[in-house]
């Protein structure tokens, strides 16, 4: 028999979304606005494809009448989860934590959860391990930082599923609503004439893998960076490492171990670049009276050892933040006309001074 609360319940209303206590449906406020319940549905989801008027006498009745959709039956009745994807293939853990923060900041007013989906670019197989979670997980979209986001081929089949997506990276790869990028070439010549505005004529780079795009880009800034004042990078003192602490340490040894070592290195990560601390003290030299030292990233940790880490400061949280706005407004079917670009600046700390030779 069923309950009086279930008798009480107008027939055939869809329970897609519930107000006081749980009385109120979709189809409710479709009748009492006398109109299509695809048009409340449209206006939940901040469609542009309905008229003003429409919607605030709807948004009206939706509040005077405390209608709450609810995001798991949104999802069946869509097809579609309320999840936004992050994946990722990046060795520095505060890199995709600080990812993470900016990600959630956008999604805090909505209804969506992000899922995390850690991928491996080495493995043969990786593009269809992102593809088979979209095909059982259904995501709004995805969000795509370096290295990943570097993949055409990963795009295009995204595309090909019809699965929403935002790429970060250090160059323009795609339709500008799709795009974030981020200038590394500038904030690596912004490394280059800080140490050369010292004195510094011995440089060395300790670049990432010749995978990530970011790791060319920055390379070819700092490069032409010296260049401006007739220094030249040589290729003896450029290494290339892994974007994690432990690489860091391993090319700063082989660096320092030499009779003529470098008086400053610019790391393309703070994690390289906090390994480089490392390595100094193991070979009794002090930072920055006897080397300088440059990261890039301005993580949190770079304000936290000491001497302090001068380093190029790329707003990770805000680029995240940002991906996740532009994928949102994808959803609405509002595909911006621009690419959206962060410039990275330098933050001078006490880890950088003039050679003492």
């Amino acid at each position: 028999m069923a309950s009086k609360e279930n008798s009480d319940r107008p027939s055939g209303l869809d329970d897609i979304g519930t107000g006081i206590e749980g009385r109120v449906t979709i189809n409710d406020i479709a009748r009492l606005a006398n109109v299509s319940k695809k048009t409340v549905s449209r206006i939940i989801n901040r469609s542009p494809l309905v008229s003003e008027d429409t919607r605030k006498r709807v948004e009206a009745i939706i509040a005077e009448h405390g209608f709450r959709p609810d995001p798991q039956a949104r999802a069946l009745a869509f097809r579609k989860s309320y999840l936004i994807g992050l994946a990722y293939d990046n060795p520095s853990p505060q890199y995709v934590v600080n990812m993470q923060r900016g990600i959630l900041d956008a999604l805090s007013v909505t209804d969506y959860q992000l899922v995390l989906q850690p991928v491996d670019r080495t493995n043969p197989n990786y593009q269809e391990e992102i593809c088979l979670f979209v095909e059982r997980h259904r995501p709004s979209g995805m969000i795509m930082p370096p290295s990943v986001s570097e993949d055409d081929a990963l795009a295009r089949k995204l595309e090909e599923l019809g699965c929403n997506y935002v790429r970060i990276a250090s160059v323009e790869l795609d339709e500008p609503y799709r795009m974030i990028r981020t200038q590394d070439a500038e904030g690596a010549a912004q490394a280059a004439r800080h140490l050369a505005t010292l004195g510094h004529k011995r440089i060395a780079h300790i670049h990432g893998p010749k995978s990530f795009r970011s790791a060319h880009e920055r390379l070819y800034g700092f490069r032409n960076g010296l260049a401006e004042f007739g220094i030249e990078l040589e290729s003896s003192l450029t290494l290339e490492a892994g974007y994690t602490f432990d690489s860091g340490v391993q090319a700063a040894d082989n660096l320092l171990s030499r009779a003529k070592r470098p008086t400053a290195i610019f790391a393309g990560n703070d994690e390289m670049a906090i390994g480089i601390y490392t390595s100094a003290r193991k070979a009794g030299l002090s930072v920055p009276e006897d080397l300088s030292i440059v990261g890039f990233d301005d993580t949190p940790m770079a304000a936290r050892i000491w001497p302090q880490l001068t380093t190029v400061k790329l707003p990770i949280r805000e680029m995240g933040q940002e991906a996740a706005t532009r994928l949102l407004e994808q959803l609405r079917g509002e595909n911006t006309k621009f690419v959206k670009e962060f410039t990275p600046e330098i933050i001078v700390r006490q880890s950088t001074a003039r050679p003492n030779s």
